[in-house]
């Protein structure tokens, strides 16, 4: 029997030899996102872009899950709120390549090097068990509901996983409405003097 492969868009999940194909998916999706922008340095952007992903997406693998499309012109990440945090030298690599910008994450201006890095790489979430990661489209493959099916997909991998609830952050006030085609409720919306606004939503899963 001829073994059927898998469409263009169907989701799978990823596995650690497709961390760097993952992680340049997420770097091109993400080149000119508000946040991303605000809080890489500028020398290297690109470069460092890449790298912070494949740190994220190799922790996400180890501790949650991990799904893409199987063209690779999409990628979504979740972790469970209990996943422990980074090992020392991860952290270590994420600071660096934030460089002097590391303060920008969080709120946190000047974190001191013993910070648990779940305070100060993130900003406190709403009551949920899951965070949707992060979830990214090529803009060659955008118009085909990419976005909206991954998700989707990974909600489901998280409910299977025993969740119920994930929450997320977004700085594009255009990815609003899809989350909230998705379930998702915004439950707080920051505007901060200096920086790019930030969308914090909620879904419950029944």
């Amino acid at each position: 029997m001829i073994p059927v492969r898998p469409g263009p868009d169907q989701i799978v999940h990823l596995v650690e030899a497709e961390l760097e194909d993952a992680a340049a998916v997420l770097a091109v999706a993400f080149h000119d996102y508000a946040w991303t922008r605000w809080v890489i340095p500028e020398d290297g952007y690109g470069k460092r872009l890449r790298q912070l992903q494949r740190l994220y997406l190799a922790h996400a693998l180890g501790h949650g899950s991990v799904l893409r499309t199987a063209d690779f012109s999409g990628v979504v990440a979740l972790l469970p709120v209990a996943a422990p945090e980074p090992a020392p030298e991860v952290y270590e690599r994420i600071r660096a390549l934030h460089g002097d910008r590391l303060g920008r994450l969080g709120g946190v201006e000047s974190p001191e090097p013993e910070l648990p890095a779940a305070q100060a790489l993130a900003a406190p979430l709403p009551a949920a068990d899951w965070t949707l990661e992060t979830v990214g489209v090529l803009s060659s493959a955008q118009g085909r509901g990419l976005g909206g099916r991954l998700v989707d997909a990974g909600l489901r991998t998280a409910q299977a996983r025993g969740a119920s609830a994930v929450g997320l952050e977004t700085s594009d006030e255009r990815n609003v409405a899809l989350y909230r085609r998705h379930g998702f409720e915004v439950v707080a919306h920051q505007r901060p003097e200096c920086g790019p606004q930030i969308w914090t939503l909620r879904a419950e899963i029944p």
